[in-house]
């Protein structure tokens, strides 16, 4: 990574930290409003974190410039940054009384093999990768909720947890690996929130759903066996191409009769490859696809059926097909009680109009790990937009992926308010009692 021109803002003695005479410090409105100006005039810095963070992408599990970045920050507010997973940072923010409760935020770092097509002055500057699902955002974001939480620390009670996560991209996914490594212990969290950008709403809205919100994924490998050879005499081969057409369509079936039609499921293949020619007749086809569901009993069902079906059909055509299932994340929920007190505080934040119910959504998110340990919160972070034209709306993954600067003001502030509810709140579910009923859901 170069060095970059960045210059980091340092915040002046008079607002190190905000002390109230009140022991019990600034609460309700007051806070809001102390929130969102300290939300206001970190914003600035936050877009040149951001910018900066998007320069320099890097892949996952790669993310070791970053990390390094991310520590110096972290140090510069100070805070004592712990690596974990390789590239990871872990951080705490202890306020009065730090030992009463402890609440985790989350940011993902990572970046995708895109080549950007953004003609940016913080256009990336590593061919080929590309921060093309807001990571930067979270990143910067969740930089900036450390900025505002350090100098409120005298006017909360508890611990907040920093997760800046490496690797969320590519399975096995960077939660599992930090999950493995006690992120979630020494303090344990009462409740881990995420928040991952929208292009679908505006900046200045966000988005929730409560209970089950995205699915699981699974990547399918099949590899299908025939005998190849002159393509004008089919007779005297043994067609695999043929073969994995008629697994590709009766695949299918798994999804239209199999299953019941409440429970939404996705099966998709992207990816054939018979390397044959226009005269010839490969010995083999290659097939990739991703297996998608919002149930995870029937998920395990679907890959003994699926197993089934695509080596006995292939048998029956005198060919054989060998499939491998690549276990990736799994269901994401979001905890109800967590998830009401979540939308109330955001619509004490933004406004009730500005807080929607989203429906659930068939992609996948490793932030499912924590979902599956503790108490969990994913929400939306609008970013197209905010002045009602069509800007920044590619949506992710795509190479002309941007945002409005708007949400680098509000998603730090609303991630800091959150977390200062959540450290006063008192819910009847405990992590014990979820992590228990989660792993019931997963081995149901």
């Amino acid at each position: 990574m170069r060095k970059s021109a960045l210059k980091v803002q340092r915040t002046s003695p008079s607002t190190k930290s905000v002390k109230s005479e009140k022991s019990a410090g600034i609460r309700g409105s007051d806070m809001i409003e102390l929130i969102k100006q300290l939300a206001a005039a970190n914003a600035a810095e936050t877009v040149a974190l951001r910018e900066h963070l998007h320069a320099h992408p890097e892949l996952s599990f790669q993310e070791f410039e970053t990390a390094a970045f991310v520590t110096e920050q972290l140090r510069q507010l100070g805070l004592e940054p712990q690596a974990m997973a390789t590239t990871g940072v872990v951080a705490l923010i202890e306020g009065r009384n730090p030992s009463r409760r402890t609440v985790a935020l989350r940011g993902d770092m990572d970046a995708l093999p895109i080549l950007e097509q953004n003609e940016v002055s913080y256009k990336s500057t590593k061919p080929g990768v590309m921060h093309a699902c807001g990571h930067d955002v979270h990143t910067s974001s969740l930089l900036g909720v450390a900025r505002i939480l350090t100098q409120l620390r005298d006017q909360f009670e508890g611990t907040i947890k920093l997760i800046f996560q490496p690797g969320e991209e590519l399975v096995p996914g960077g939660a599992s690996l930090m999950i493995k490594e006690g992120v979630l212990e020494n303090p344990k969290p009462a409740s881990v929130l995420g928040q991952h950008v929208f292009p679908m709403l505006p900046a200045g809205q966000i988005g929730i759903r409560s209970g089950r919100y995205m699915a699981s994924t699974d990547e399918l490998y099949l590899t299908v066996r025939g005998k190849g050879g002159h393509g004008a005499m089919p007779d005297q081969n043994l067609d695999p191409v043929l073969v994995a057409a008629h697994i590709i369509v009766a695949a299918q079936q798994i999804v239209s009769r199999r299953v019941s039609p409440k429970i939404p499921t996705v099966l998709s293949f992207g990816k054939v490859i018979a390397n044959g020619a226009t005269n010839v007749i490969p010995n083999e086809v290659r097939i990739e696809g991703t297996f998608r569901a919002l149930d995870e009993a029937w998920r395990e069902e679907a890959h003994g059926l699926l197993r089934k079906l695509v080596e006995g059909l292939a048998e029956s055509m005198g060919a054989t097909c060998e499939l491998e299932i690549r276990r990736g994340y799994p269901c994401l929920d979001n905890e109800p009680e967590l998830t009401a007190r979540v939308h109330a505080a955001a619509q004490q934040y933004l406004g009730a109009e500005n807080v929607i119910d989203i429906d659930q959504w068939m992609a996948a998110e490793d932030f499912a790990y924590y979902s599956q340990a503790a108490n969990a919160c994913f929400y939306r972070l609008g970013t197209r937009s905010a002045s009602g034209d069509n800007r920044f709306a590619s949506s992710v993954h795509t190479p002309t992926f941007d945002i409005d600067n708007k949400a680098l003001e509000i998603g730090p502030g609303l991630m800091a308010w959150l977390a200062i509810c959540e450290l006063e709140a008192s819910d009847t579910t405990t992590p014990e009692t979820h992590a228990a009923a989660s792993t019931a859901d997963v081995h149901a």
